[in-house]
């Protein structure tokens, strides 16, 4: 999970329970956030990034324009990482590369959170919200959250034989998911997540991400501060209660994890598991090599991550010259850091473009790396092998629409299929 997520494809008003529009609104955050990053005009953007790694894994570029401007920063010196070893020293390198190249962009809408803190600060607070991410909390989430989740889902259409597993399945559960983990009414979710995609979509429009922002502070505020009175077992309740330095966690920086965790625990997860589900349908022998051998599903989720990640980099802001591969970085550079392109590169995976779940596991760049490694990525993963599983437990011969035309995976900067249309049975 990170700041930099995107929304589904299609229209918000045809995904049956997240499906709602304000009377008074009716514009859709989803497609809009979704053609400003580029879903409508790259198919694949990998025999780009390969020319660009030929090139060195340090390239100086003109900065972005339209809808991924926001994340240059706007600064003068714009430069791209592109191969795994550059991609994995920046990362590393948070003292020279920092998280600040959001501050003027994501920062602006979510208020203070850990993306984009540098340390010592960002430790700290990293290691309290951590707490909400235990082993034992993730367990009892899967049994009393997810599962029952994914089920209701799949119950409506595993009669029907046929499916499009985005539309049905994963783009609504993640959401619920997150509902359910923060203890937020049902009947609340489809405006919330309206309001969550309308925050992430600062990038191209900063009024909106500003309303967005404004409504999830009005709408959450009195439920954080009931849960500081009466608090649960439920997320909200972990942070209101959760110390740092002997003191707890004021409301901004309550509601600064929220707005970070409500776009993106719900819209990565979508992402990836759609795209994983999308390589096994098109790679036929290897899903049949995972309904025969269900522990082959952790190098099956941790392949399609690195085949093609829900989103394809993150930005930083370069703070002090330094060389990466040979090349200069300059202070007050934006740096952006293609994690996609690192887990392509062929000097560290053989056969890259690939999707292969039996290639020898090596270290990925999908959930980042280094101090901002993905908080939730543990939860991501759970989730993901929670939704496969059930599939293949309760649809047999699970298969593309044969009818189906021209089923892929779009989009340059965020990456998901439109739609699998599926048979079954």
């Amino acid at each position: 999970m990170t700041p930099c997520v995107v929304t589904a494809t299609m229209s918000a008003f045809t995904f049956g329970e997240t499906a709602m529009a304000t009377a008074a609104d009716t514009h859709d955050p989803f497609e809009l956030f979704d053609k400003a990053m580029g879903a409508d005009d790259c198919r694949d953007p990998y025999p780009e990034f390969a020319e660009m790694r030929e090139r060195g894994g340090v390239l100086e570029l003109d900065p972005p324009t339209g809808g991924m401007a926001a994340f240059a920063g706007g600064f003068s010196k714009y430069y791209a990482v592109v191969t795994h070893n550059a991609v994995s020293q920046v990362l590393r390198d948070a003292k020279n590369f920092s998280s600040g190249a959001y501050k003027d962009s994501m920062g602006v809408v979510m208020g203070p959170t850990i993306l984009v803190m540098d340390e010592p600060e960002h430790g700290r607070y990293r290691s309290l919200i951590q707490m909400a991410f235990s082993k034992k909390a993730l367990a009892q989430w899967e049994h009393s959250l997810v599962r029952p989740v994914v089920n209701r889902l799949i119950d409506a259409f595993v009669e029907r034989g046929s499916a499009d597993l985005v539309r049905e399945l994963t783009f609504p559960f993640p959401v619920h998911v997150i509902a359910g983990m923060l203890g937020l009414p049902d009947e609340d979710l489809p405006q919330f997540h309206r309001w969550a995609v309308d925050l992430i979509s600062v990038a191209f429009d900063p009024p909106r991400g500003i309303q967005g922002s404004q409504s999830l502070a009005a709408y959450l505020t009195p439920i954080i501060e009931e849960r500081r009175k009466h608090p649960g077992e439920d997320l909200i309740s972990v942070l209101c209660s959760g110390e740092l330095d002997g003191n707890r966690l004021d409301n901004e920086h309550v509601l600064g994890f929220l707005r970070l965790l409500l776009p993106a625990g719900a819209e990565t997860t979508y992402r990836s598991s759609s795209n994983l589900l999308f390589a096994l349908l098109t790679h036929t022998d290897q899903l049949d090599a995972l309904i025969a051998d269900r522990n082959l599903m952790e190098q099956a989720m941790e392949e399609g991550l690195r085949w093609d990640p829900p989103l394809t980099g993150i930005g930083r802001l370069c703070v002090a010259d330094t060389e990466v591969e040979g090349v200069v970085i300059p202070a007050g550079a934006s740096v952006a850091v293609n994690m996609a392109s690192a887990n392509r590169d062929a000097t560290r995976y053989e056969n890259a473009d690939a999707f292969d779940l039996f290639r020898p596991a090596r270290q990925h760049m999908s959930f980042a790396f280094g101090p901002h490694r993905c908080l939730g990525m543990h939860l991501a993963r759970m989730e993901t092998e929670v939704v496969i599983n059930a599939l293949l437990d309760r649809l047999p011969n699970l298969r593309l629409d044969p009818t189906a035309e021209d089923v892929h995976i779009t989009g340059r900067g965020f990456r998901a299929p439109r739609s699998l249309p599926v048979v079954f049975g």
